[in-house]
């Protein structure tokens, strides 16, 4: 309740530094008896004192004055795509080292996918979805979401989704992420990064601070099972990514470009070469002319016939490497687990009543429905205990509380029974006055 009191707090308070007014203003708001949205500040004030509530609406207005001056308002659609355009060029010069950083590149191109389906930031997408659409599992999807993209910034989740509806997700425009992405804490020893400064190696990554790729081609590529993990995989991506931008480039140019190191560049060049995907004209790499066929994407090498074999799709290369299928299987196993759970919702719902509500001066007031916790009145004894059925005799661990409810005191209880009633009472009292 104190989470959610301050989430309303939170959003009140951003909405009037939005309307350009003052912490006045807003003290005045949240305090006055009659405004439903400052119960959290004058529960505070009560609970308190007035100078906590009062220090407390002015740390929260000036985290509200910093969100609203360091944000920008989406008016229109046209304002939106604007945004996701913006987003889409930092992804692409964004540095993604390592293969968790390549995976969590993955994962923020298909969001990147739902965003601009939704038409703006904020879009609605399940785990299964997204993992689908990066072609990835959901335990590798939930690591590179709370180790990579929540961290950094990227991704927020808004609400978490249930039943038939996925979370709610908003794409982070914001200064945070500009700054690129550091490699995480257990692959910090890779060969971006020499093991020993003492030998007088290079004391900074290998890759450049800057890459340069053509996300929407990753976008249209990474859910094929010729990516999977044991196949080509995210470097592969990248690499084609790089060289679909800006065709004729030299290992070195690739090793900044597409955030890989030298070695994983030239194993991942003689994979592609081997598929006839690329081919190398004395130092430079040059995708084939007809390497990405059937996604909607030409490329831009010169349509020669080349000397080695032209790919035979990316079909017979997810073959040759064992991972055809898997991302129908993955679907399969996605379709099953969505039907085992949405089942368990039903057989759940079999056991709720239906809420009964009644109307009173034009307002819906709920009416509370019994619970299987309410004893006979036989049960009752003077004392305020329980009768045991079977004895006759009071039960000693067993009191009943002022709306005829059972209460079980336990050893490890730190109130009286006296202080729950007396919690108990206050709480129906609190709930017949919203009532």
């Amino acid at each position: 309740m104190a989470e959610h009191g301050h989430r309303i707090t939170a959003a009140i308070a951003c909405h009037v530094a939005r309307a350009g007014g003052t912490v006045d203003e807003l003290t005045r708001l949240l305090l006055h008896p009659e405004h439903e949205g400052g119960r959290h500040a004058r529960h505070i004030a009560l609970r308190s004192g007035q100078t906590r509530a009062l220090d407390y609406i002015r740390r929260v207005w000036a985290s509200a004055s910093a969100a609203v001056s360091s944000t920008r308002s989406l008016e229109s659609r046209h304002d939106s795509y604007e945004v996701l355009a913006a987003l889409r060029d930092r992804i692409e010069t964004t540095p993604w080292r390592g293969e968790r950083g390549r995976t969590a590149l993955r994962v923020l191109r298909a969001h990147l996918n739902f965003a601009e389906t939704a038409g703006g930031p904020l879009h609605h997408a399940s785990e299964r979805q997204t993992a689908e659409e990066a072609g990835i599992s959901r335990t590798t999807l939930r690591a590179v979401y709370e180790t990579v993209l929540k961290p950094r910034g990227w991704l927020r989740r808004l609400r978490v989704g249930h039943g038939r509806e996925g979370s709610t997700w908003y794409l982070n425009d914001s200064s945070s992420v500009r700054h690129g992405m550091p490699a995480s804490p257990s692959r910090s020893r890779t060969t971006q990064y020499p093991p020993d400064p003492a030998l007088e190696e290079w004391p900074t990554p290998e890759t450049a601070t800057t890459a340069d790729i053509d996300s929407t081609v990753i976008g249209r590529l990474m859910g094929h099972d010729a990516f999977a993990h044991h196949g080509l995989g995210s470097s592969a991506l990248m690499v084609i990514g790089a060289l679909h931008l800006r065709s004729g480039q030299t290992v070195d140019d690739l090793v900044g470009s597409s955030s890989v190191s030298r070695a994983t560049a030239y194993r991942t060049l003689r994979r592609l070469v081997l598929h006839g995907l690329v081919r190398q004209t004395d130092q430079t790499w040059t995708l084939m002319p007809h390497a990405l066929e059937g996604i909607g994407l030409p490329t831009h090498a010169p349509g020669t016939t080349p000397d080695g074999p032209l790919a035979q799709g990316w079909d017979a290369v997810a073959h040759c490497y064992g991972t055809a299928g898997v991302a129908a299987r993955r679907r399969a196993l996605h379709v099953a687990e969505r039907a085992a759970y949405r089942e368990a919702l039903e057989r759940l719902a079999e056991h709720r009543s239906k809420a009964v509500v009644i109307v009173h001066g034009g307002r819906q007031v709920l009416v509370p429905a019994p619970r299987a916790d309410e004893i006979p009145a036989s049960w009752h004894s003077p004392d305020g205990s329980v009768l045991d059925p079977a004895t006759g005799r009071p039960a000693a661990d067993w009191r009943v509380a002022t709306d005829g409810r059972l209460i079980l005191i336990t050893p490890t209880d730190q109130r009286s029974y006296d202080e729950l009633a007396a919690a108990h009472a206050e709480a129906l009292n609190e709930w017949e006055s919203a009532a």
